[in-house]
């Protein structure tokens, strides 16, 4: 069996069997077009390949994780624009999931946890909103100029380990408090690692200096030692030679 390391995007649409039950013909009319004029395009332009149909969902494969993430925010965008003459009741939303993973290859199809990660996930968003795993995160991170809000550990169905999830927070969603973007997230390392660089310098200088203000005097009465050989105040000395 052959393997690879990929990415897989997981999309469904949400309350698409009450969807179908009001209007069947008309939501099946939605979706092709959806998948026509919107989908199969933003999928084609960041180099992706769907791999597998399930009526109201896909999965795709990516070998960029970049491209993945940024198919995932163009579709949402677009769905967003798409909806806004629709319906509230009538409206086609997608949840994505996205995860970079290892999968088993037979023929064109993909299996394995890298799909399942990525479905569950998918399963773990919002209505209109993708949720990606850390393994994701850690590449698109800086790369992408999108907000991300860590929704740390969560115990997903069917999976052993907990999976460590991120929400990808589109233009027009809530904030919450606790999210970083990707930006800020990079410029504060930054920052922490330079001020510890600076801090290390300082206290070696400092460490130089006094060993070499030590080393000036050539008189050993210039310095008093105790009796493990260091050096101490001058009072101290003072009071033990009296």
């Amino acid at each position: 069996m052959e393997r690879r390391l990929t990415t897989i995007l997981a999309a469904d649409v949400v309350g698409y069997s009450r969807l179908m039950e009001t209007d069947e013909a008309g939501t099946l009319a939605a979706l092709k077009s959806h998948r026509k004029e919107l989908i199969d395009p933003k999928v084609a332009e960041h180099h992706g390949r769907i791999f597998k149909l399930m009526g109201d969902g896909a999965l795709v494969e990516f070998a960029s994780v970049v491209d993945a993430v940024a198919s995932a925010v163009a579709i949402q965008e677009g769905m967003i624009e798409r909806n806004k003459e629709m319906p509230e009741d009538r409206r086609i939303e997608f949840r994505i999931g996205v995860h970079l993973g290892d999968v088993m290859v037979e023929g064109d199809d993909l299996y394995g946890d890298g799909v399942n990660v990525a479905a569950r996930l998918e399963g773990l968003a919002e209505p209109g909103g993708i949720c990606i795993s850390q393994q994701t995160f850690d590449q698109v991170e800086t790369k992408l100029d999108s907000p991300y809000e860590d929704l740390g550990e969560l115990q997903v169905k069917n999976m052993v380990r907990p999976v460590h999830v991120y929400r990808v927070v589109l233009d027009g969603q809530s904030q919450d408090p606790d999210i970083v973007s990707s930006q800020k997230h990079a410029s504060r390392r930054r920052w922490i690692v330079g001020v510890g660089i600076i801090t290390f310098l300082a206290a070696g200088g400092i460490f130089a200096w006094a060993a070499s203000d030590l080393g000036q005097s050539d008189s050993p009465d210039a310095i008093c030692t105790d009796h493990l050989g260091l050096p101490v105040p001058a009072e101290v000395c003072a009071e033990n030679q009296e």
